[in-house]
């Protein structure tokens, strides 16, 4: 992600950024402190950093206009007391949109997982994934129900076809969308539901006492089981051989069985779920990220797009229920990147 440039107190481009450090300094009965970007988010929220000495914290900036705090707070209310380790929230304002929580570290997995430490750290992130999902209960988080799944998945045609391709399906290929669609919609509502992050990959885990620190879960909802276990091992940012993901799938299904979570009894069945779980995700985030460059001028999601027509591509010669979306994509002109 790039960070916004750094402005310093009192510059009129960035008012946000002067409310959001006075708000923090306030609530910390500071006069002072170093402040700065951490990060930035697809959404409209951006972290700063506030240091002071050996202690440091972390201010979320979410205009209101546009985003909400309060599934935030709840959920990760939620998430402690299921026994995950996430950032506690020390201060609010949700009237302007600023939240001040505790720093969970520096380095995200993404910055330092590798083939030699995955085995461990993706070890870990099922340990909190499984306490996550035992903590499920009906009712509670909004429904991942099919007119959620379609609207994700309408951004496909929406944003990368339509706007990033500057194609228009034609009516033979609308056919087959729908098709295709009603088969992975019919997959996700058919699986087991439990509470689902909704974006639970290396760039959401911090490296951190207990590890992992979870962030970014404000949209969770309650859906199907493979959700989370799909976005961790095919991930938005970086790629593992495919059979190093079964791997991880099968580990993760077995402490699934294990825990009492209500996964399929057959590993096959499970893994078909799980894949078929990644084409929707892939195909969503291929138009949500399109819809980031276009929409909100942040063009860097764009370059990973060719991850999402590789995994959707080998994911699709797999099974001969998705050989139309190959059809599809040869149409289209999606080759592998």
């Amino acid at each position: 992600m790039s960070a916004d440039p750094q402005a310093t107190p009192g510059n009129p481009d960035d008012p946000r950024r002067d409310q959001a450090r006075d708000f923090a300094l306030q609530a910390l009965v500071l006069s002072d402190a170093a402040f700065e970007p951490a990060s930035t988010d697809a959404s409209f929220r951006r972290y700063f950093r506030l240091s002071a000495g050996e202690r440091s914290w972390i201010v979320m900036d979410a205009p209101p206009a546009q985003e909400d705090c309060a599934p935030f707070i709840r959920i990760a209310g939620m998430m402690e007391q299921a026994g995950l380790h996430v950032p506690k929230v020390l201060a609010q304002d949700l009237q302007r949109g600023y939240l001040l929580l505790s720093d969970l570290g520096r380095q995200t997995w993404l910055n330092v997982i590798s083939e030699a430490n995955a085995d461990a750290l993706f070890a870990s992130a099922i340990d909190a994934l499984l306490r996550w999902q035992l903590a499920s209960k009906p009712g509670v988080l909004p429904a991942f129900d099919e007119p959620l799944l379609r609207r994700e998945l309408a951004l496909f045609p929406d944003w990368y076809v339509a706007r990033h391709l500057r194609s228009v399906f034609t009516t033979e290929q609308s056919a087959i969308w729908n098709h295709v669609q009603g088969l992975l919609v019919k997959s996700a509502l058919a699986q087991p539901q439990v509470y689902v992050h909704r974006d639970y990959m290396p760039r959401n885990l911090m490296l951190s006492t207990p590890n992992p620190g979870v962030l970014d879960f404000q949209d969770a909802v309650y859906g199907p089981i493979s959700y989370d276990a799909v976005s961790l091992l095919k991930d938005a940012f970086l790629s593992w051989p495919q059979q190093r993901v079964e791997t991880w799938a099968r580990q993760y299904w077995q402490r699934a069985r294990d825990a009492g979570l209500p996964v399929r009894e057959d590993f096959d069945a499970f893994f078909q779920d799980f894949e078929w779980m990644g084409v929707q995700r892939h195909l969503k985030v291929l138009g949500i990220f399109a819809r980031i460059h276009y929409r909100d001028g942040k063009p860097k999601y764009l370059a990973d797009t060719p991850r999402f027509v590789r995994y959707l591509r080998q994911t699709a010669t797999r099974y001969a229920g998705l050989a139309p979306l190959l059809r599809l994509f040869d149409e289209l002109g999606l080759i592998e990147g």
